[in-house]
This record gives C-alpha cells, sequence and structure tokens, in this order.
C-alpha cells in the first residue's frame, strides 16, 4: 500500500473530508497544523497537543539547521523520538525565510545563503540540502525548497522566482532518497492568474504525494487571495492533498476549507495566546484588558480545553495582566483547541452535507450582518451560499 495514500471520504459543493495516511498514523482533512518550529509548540507538551485533538505538528527546516543541527536530531530518532510527538510530522522547506528573511539573505540559481540570525555565520540552503536535512529530520512530509515571494512583487519578478521554484523541484525529486517520506510541491505566482495557473499545472506534472499553495497570506487583500486559493483548488489533483501555507484565522480557514482546501498551518494561535488574546466565535477577546477581572465565565461556553473546563476569564486575565507564564500556555492551548473544534466541525458538516450551514452559521456569529465579500464570494464558489 502507498504510505501516503489519500482518499476523498464525504463531499459537500467543493469541501471535502479525506484520510491521509502517514507513516506515524492517518490523519483526517480538513485539519490545522500547529507550528513547533524548533521542534516545539511553544508553551505545550506533546500530551498536550494530543489530547486536544491534534493530528500533524509543523517544525522549520532553517530553524533546525541552525539548532539543534540535522545530525543530533537523527541521533536521537529524529523529530518522532527528540520531540516526544509520536505522530506525523511536516517540515517546511525553509522558503518562507527566503521571505521572511529577505534583509539576511542572498539568492541564486544554485540555493540561497542566509546570515544566521544567530551568530552572524553564513548558511547556505540549497534544494538538495533542503532535502538531506529533512530526511535528516525523520518527517512524515518534507516540503521542496521554493521561493516565497513578497507581497507586493512585480511580474517579473513573480514569473521568475516561480520558475526558479519549479526547478528547485526537479531538482528537490532527484536529491531525495528516502522512500518514507512524502515530498509536496508548492506552487507560486503571487496574486497574477495567469502565474497562479502555470505555476500550479508546471508543479502537479510531478505526480507528486500532495500539493501546497504557497506565496498567500503575505500581506495581499483577501479578495485576491480567495480568487488564487479558487484558482488554485480547481486546478489541482482530487485525489491528493491540498495545503494552504501560513494560513490560520477561523474566517479563513472556513472560506478556504469551502473551497477543498485539506491542510493548514499557522503560527496565529500560539502567538495571539501568547500576546494575551482568546479565540471565540465572535472574534477574540483582549485579556489584558481590566473589564474580565470580576468575569466569572470561561473563554468559551462549550469550549471542553482544560482551559475553559477549569479557569476563569477573572482568573485567565489576572495571569496575563501580571506577566505569568501560565496565562500565555492556557490561552495557547485554548485558541488551539478553538481551530481543531472549528475543523472537526466542517468535517462534521461536509459528512452531513450541510457545509453552506455550517458556514453561514460561522459568519453570523463571527461578522454579524456585515460578512465580507470576500467570505461571501469564496463560498459561493465553493458551492455553499
Amino acid at each position: 500500500m502507498n504510505p501516503f495514500a489519500f482518499r476523498v471520504l464525504a463531499r459537500a459543493g467543493r469541501a471535502r473530508v479525506g484520510l491521509l495516511h502517514t507513516p506515524h498514523g492517518p490523519v483526517e482533512t480538513p485539519l490545522f497544523m500547529p507550528v513547533g518550529t524548533q521542534g516545539s509548540v511553544k508553551g505545550l507538551m506533546p500530551r498536550d497537543l494530543k489530547e486536544i485533538g491534534s493530528q500533524i505538528l509543523l517544525a522549520n527546516t532553517y530553524h533546525l539547521l541552525l539548532r539543534p543541527g540535522p545530525e543530533r536530531v537523527k541521533a536521537l530518532g529524529g523529530l518522532h523520538g527528540f520531540a516526544g510527538w509520536r505522530g506525523p510530522w511536516l517540515t517546511d522547506s525553509g522558503g518562507f525565510q527566503v521571505m521572511s528573511l529577505g534583509h539576511l539573505r542572498r539568492i541564486d540559481e544554485k540555493g540561497v545563503v542566509f546570515q544566521s540570525h544567530l551568530n552572524g555565520d553564513l548558511v547556505e540552503l540549497t534544494p538538495e540540502r533542503s532535502v538531506a536535512v529533512q530526511e535528516a529530520l525523520g518527517s512524515d512530509i518534507a516540503m521542496a525548497l521554493d521561493e516565497c515571494p513578497p507581497y507586493p512583487s512585480s511580474r517579473a519578478y513573480l514569473e521568475a522566482s516561480l520558475e526558479r521554484t519549479l526547478r528547485w523541484l526537479e531538482r528537490s525529486l532527484k536529491a531525495k532518497t528516502c522512500p518514507d517520506q512524502a515530498l509536496f510541491g508548492i506552487a507560486q505566482g503571487g496574486t497574477e492568474a495567469d502565474l497562479r495557473r502555470r505555476s500550479t499545472l508546471e508543479t502537479i506534472r510531478f505526480d507528486l504525494p500532495g500539493y501546497a499553495i504557497g506565496g498567500l497570506a503575505v500581506g495581499e487583500p483577501k479578495e485576491a487571495m480567495f480568487r488564487m486559493v479558487e484558482l488554485s483548488t480547481a486546478l489541482l489533483p482530487e485525489d491528493k492533498p491540498r495545503y494552504l501555507m501560513g494560513v490560520g484565522h477561523p474566517e479563513d480557514l472556513v472560506a478556504a476549507m469551502g473551497l477543498g482546501v485539506d491542510l493548514f498551518d499557522c503560527v496565529y494561535p500560539t502567538r495571539t495566546g501568547r500576546f494575551g488574546y482568546a479565540l471565540v466565535p465572535e472574534g477574540r477577546l483582549n485579556l489584558k484588558s481590566g473589564r474580565y477581572l470580576e468575569d466569572p465565565r470561561p473563554l468559551e461556553e462549550g469550549c471542553d480545553c482544560y482551559a475553559c473546563r477549569t479557569f476563569s476569564r477573572a482568573y485567565l486575565s489576572h495571569l496575563v495582566r501580571s506577566g505569568e507564564m501560565l496565562g500565555a500556555v492556557l490561552l495557547s492551548l485554548h485558541n488551539l483547541r478553538f481551530l481543531h473544534r472549528l475543523t472537526e466541525g466542517a468535517r462534521e458538516a461536509i459528512r452531513q452535507g450541510q457545509y453552506g450551514d455550517f458556514a453561514r452559521a460561522f459568519a453570523e456569529r463571527r461578522f454579524g450582518k456585515e460578512i465580507p465579500p470576500w467570505f461571501r464570494e469564496a463560498l459561493v464558489a465553493g458551492g455553499h451560499w
């Protein structure tokens, strides 16, 4: 059997429930992947993540290359043994750092040379080295090295970067040696529809186990972003998982799931928690505010996470305002559980053929009567409005 077989189990419009097999167990999609940049989801233990329903964790190739180094991780059991998360791992390629660390890198056809943000040392990352590092880390899913263009970028830059990303994908495949690791390709093209189409069609020619929609959620308007998501999911194969990179706002997940996206990741829920915010159906609560200091309610009525089962808004606000690390831990835990519950609810709605009802109910609580045009248009395109 293909260790990375993917099967669609249910559909509602363009939304779908799928089952993706990995060497460390099957996962049900659509799902959200918590980000463990350095092999750790900040503030949370693996047992916490398992309890709240996490299925796959994401780690960062660039950061783990710098420290502790892939050879050390490999010697200590790969990410599964080293970090104590025995479920599936996905590792990114370092391509996002091409954009986010633009002031610290030099890019050419061979690859990228970074100036380490830790000590200033020069670090070269080529497609071949990115694959080798990810194989040493032992992730179930590896991403091919790509160039993620910033927004805005000129058409000439977008065209050159997508062509280079395709050439790097070909080199990544030639460098791949591990049969127990799936290599996903990443389509680019910014918000130029014809370039996005070209990149997607050229990427799927490689017949990979899965595909990512890259270069979005980098500052472009929501309308432009979701036009590209709609275009991309219409072109990507039905029998392969689709991964929208770097997207984690709840409303974005609901719109993208409606268009047939299967996998998501983002630092948003945990970073937001560390900043003192809790995700709720209406948006988010600012626990730094004194308005919650006498509020006996949980963060969210009906939430089954440990924070909501155990503590009041008053106590959590006290922790946040006092700078106690427990506040950040509990808010991060709740925020991840919020997104997991959101995707669990989406899967059930799709199975029942009622994703439109699910999405409209979400929108009414999140937006009230002023539902943004981009959200409505995405659901229309997905067959849900």
